[in-house]
C-alpha cells in the first residue's frame, strides 16, 4: 500500500515537473525577438521592439514602459521600469535600498546587438530564466536609443559587419548628429531626454552603453571599457580598472567560457606588441560624461567580424555578468558614490591649492597589461593601390600595455564659483538640463577673481557635428572686480562641479566656448581685438548673497 503510495507520489511529481519544464519552454517560444525568430538574419524595427516589450505585460507584472521623449522623426524614445515592488516614480529612488542600473542599447543604430541583448534578457528575467536581479536592481533599459536611425535598415549599412544580412541601420540620427559626441552639448532630443528624464531623475549608479566595434582584429567576440576621462573622480576609474572590470572577465572567461577582453585598438595591427590602445577621452562620449556625474559607466563594443548571433550572445553574457556584480556589490557602489559626491561638494566650498582642471591629457598603460588572441597579418593593395593589411589563419597570443590611464598633463586651476557675465539664454538652459544649480547675485559685490582674456582664438577648418569647433589661447589675470546684482553664479559646491567645470572653463576640448555657444561675445562688431571670455573664475572661498535660478 505505502509502496503503492509512493510511486504514485513520483509519478505526479514527475508529471509536474514534466509540466514546468514544458511551459517554460512555450512561454519563452512565444516571446522571441526578430533576431530569435530570422535565426539571427535581421533586427528588429522600432514597431517590433515596442511590440515584444508590450507582449512581456502578459509575463509579470515587475515592469512597466515609460518614455523618455520623442524623436525628430516622431518615434517613441522607450524606456523600460523593471523591479520587484516596481517603484511608482524616480521620487521613491533615494529611499531605495536596491541599486539603479540603466542599460542603453542601439546609440549607433547600425550597431544592433544590444538592441536585441536586452529585448532577451528582459524577457529571462521575467521568465525567471536567470538570477533573480530584481531582487537588489532597480534596472532602466533603453533598447533603441536612435530610433530614427533604426528605420533606415539597409543593407548597404556597415557592409563590413558580419550580420545580420538583412540589414542594420545608420549612425546618426534623424538630425544628422551622432548621439554619442552629443552629451555635452545636448543638441539632440534623444540626448536631452537621457539626461532629464533618466539621469537626473532616476541618477543609476551604473550605465552600460552598447556597441559594435569598427577596429583591431582579435579573436575574442566581446569588448568592454570604463569611462576614462581624468577630470572623473580617480577612485572611481581605479574601482573599474582594479576591481569591478577584472571580476567581470574572469566571470565570462570562467563561469561563461567566453572570450573576452577590455576594448581598445592595436597602435600597429601588424605588430601587436606595440601597444592596446583607448583614445576616446572627451565627455561628449556618454560614457565619459557619467563618469563626470561621479557614476560608473561600462562601453560594450561587440566585435564586428564575428557573426550576429556570437556578438548578440555575448552582449546578452556581459550584461549578466555586469548585473551579477552591482547585485552582490550594491551596498558597496551605493556608499562609494555617496562619498565621491560629498568630498566633490567639500572641494568646491574650499578649494585647496592642488585642485585643479585638466585641459590636456596624457595616456598611459594601465598596471596590468591585457592578453588578447591575435592574428599575423598579410599586405595587400586595394582597388586604389593602397597598401592594406588582413588577417591570415595564424593565431598568436600577445601581452600587450593597454593604455587606457589618462591623467592631466597640463591644468588650470579648480575655483570656488564662476561668474557669467552674458546671461545668455541657451547656456542657461543648458546648464540647466545637465542639473547644475545656477544662481544669481542678489546685491553687488566686489571680489578677488581670475579675469579670461582671450588672446587667440581659431576654429577648426573642418565641420564637426555641424560646428566648426573652437580652440583657444588665453591669459589669466588676477584682479579685483566689482560684479552687479543678477550677475548669474555656477557654484562648484554642487555633486555636479565636474560636468560644470568642463563647460565653463575656456580651453578644455568639450566645453560651451569649444562647440561656439560664446562665439557671439568674443569680438567686438568692428575691429580685430577680442572681448574677454564671459567668464570670470572666484578662486577662493568668498561671500555672495546669491538666489537660486528657477
Amino acid at each position: 500500500m505505502i509502496g503503492t503510495l509512493m510511486k504514485t507520489v513520483r509519478l505526479l511529481l514527475l508529471v509536474v515537473l514534466l509540466a514546468s519544464t514544458l511551459t517554460t519552454g512555450t512561454n519563452k517560444d512565444k516571446y522571441l525577438t526578430i533576431a530569435e525568430k530570422s535565426n539571427f538574419e535581421s533586427t528588429s524595427r522600432h514597431e517590433d521592439v515596442m511590440n515584444f516589450f508590450k507582449s512581456l505585460k502578459k509575463i509579470s507584472p515587475n515592469f512597466r514602459i515609460e518614455s523618455m521623449g520623442k524623436s525628430i522623426g516622431g518615434l517613441d524614445i522607450p524606456l523600460i521600469i523593471m523591479g520587484k515592488q516596481l517603484p511608482k516614480s524616480f521620487k521613491e529612488i533615494k529611499k531605495d535600498k536596491r541599486i539603479v542600473v540603466y542599460l542603453q542599447a542601439n546609440i549607433h543604430a547600425g550597431e544592433v546587438e544590444g538592441k536585441e541583448a536586452v529585448q532577451m534578457l528582459a524577457r529571462d528575467i521575467l521568465l525567471k530564466e536567470t538570477p533573480d536581479y530584481l531582487k537588489d536592481v532597480i534596472i532602466l533599459i533603453c533598447p533603441i536609443f536612435n530610433a530614427d536611425g533604426n528605420e533606415q535598415i539597409s543593407k548597404q549599412s556597415r557592409p563590413h559587419q558580419a550580420g545580420p544580412v538583412n540589414g542594420v541601420g545608420v549612425r546618426h540620427n534623424g538630425m544628422m548628429l551622432d548621439l554619442n559626441r552629443d552629451a555635452m552639448k545636448v543638441e539632440s532630443p534623444e540626448v536631452y531626454g537621457l539626461i532629464t528624464n533618466v539621469l537626473n531623475k532616476w541618477d543609476p549608479a551604473l550605465m552600460m552603453d552598447l556597441h559594435t566595434t569598427n577596429g583591431s582584429y582579435h579573436q575574442e567576440p566581446t569588448t568592454y571599457t570604463w569611462m576614462v576621462n581624468p577630470n572623473t573622480d580617480r577612485g572611481l576609474i581605479n574601482y573599474m580598472r582594479d576591481k569591478m572590470m577584472p571580476w567581470v572577465k574572469n566571470d565570462l572567461t570562467t563561469n561563461y567560457k567566453w572570450q573576452n577582453l577590455f576594448y581598445g585598438e592595436f597602435f600597429d595591427q601588424r605588430t601587436p606588441e606595440k601597444g592596446w590602445v583607448y583614445d576616446a577621452v572627451q565627455p561628449r562620449y556618454i560614457v565619459n560624461y557619467i563618469g563626470l556625474r561621479n557614476r560608473l559607466s561600462i562601453l560594450n563594443e561587440n566585435y564586428v567580424y564575428a557573426d550576429f548571433k556570437t556578438r548578440v550572445i555575448g552582449c546578452y553574457n556581459l550584461l549578466k555578468s555586469v548585473l551579477k556584480y552591482a547585485s552582490t556589490n550594491k551596498d558597496e557602489i551605493k556608499k562609494m558614490l555617496k562619498a565621491v559626491d560629498e568630498k566633490t561638494i567639500a572641494r568646491g566650498m574650499n578649494p585647496a591649492e592642488s585642485d585643479s582642471v585638466a585641459v590636456e591629457f596624457v595616456n598611459k598603460p594601465s598596471p596590468v597589461s591585457e592578453i588578447i588572441n591575435a592574428y599575423e597579418m598579410e599586405a595587400y593593395k586595394d582597388a586604389n593601390g593602397r597598401e592594406r593589411y588582413k588577417p591570415t589563419d595564424k593565431t598568436k597570443t600577445v601581452s600587450v600595455p593597454y593604455y587606457i590611464d589618462y591623467f592631466a598633463k597640463r591644468s588650470v586651476k579648480f575655483p570656488f564659483a564662476y561668474l557669467i557675465s552674458q546671461a545668455d539664454a541657451k547656456v542657461v538652459a543648458l546648464l540647466k538640463t545637465h542639473g547644475i544649480k545656477v544662481e544669481k547675485l542678489e546685491k553687488p559685490v566686489t571680489l578677488d577673481v581670475q579675469t579670461i582674456k582671450t588672446k587667440e582664438l581659431k576654429p577648426a577648418a573642418r565641420l564637426n557635428q555641424g560646428h566648426y569647433s573652437n580652440t583657444i589661447k588665453v591669459e589669466y589675470v588676477n584682479e579685483k572686480r566689482e560684479f552687479a546684482a543678477g550677475t548669474l553664479v555656477v557654484r562648484t559646491a554642487q555633486p555636479l562641479a565636474n560636468v560644470a567645470t568642463y563647460l565653463l572653463e575656456p580651453e578644455t576640448d568639450d566645453g560651451l566656448l569649444y562647440w561656439n555657444f560664446w562665439d557671439k561675445y568674443l569680438v567686438p562688431q568692428w575691429g580685430g581685438v577680442f572681448l574677454p571670455y564671459p567668464v570670470t573664475k572666484v578662486l577662493t572661498a568668498q561671500e555672495m548673497i546669491t538666489k537660486e535660478l528657477k
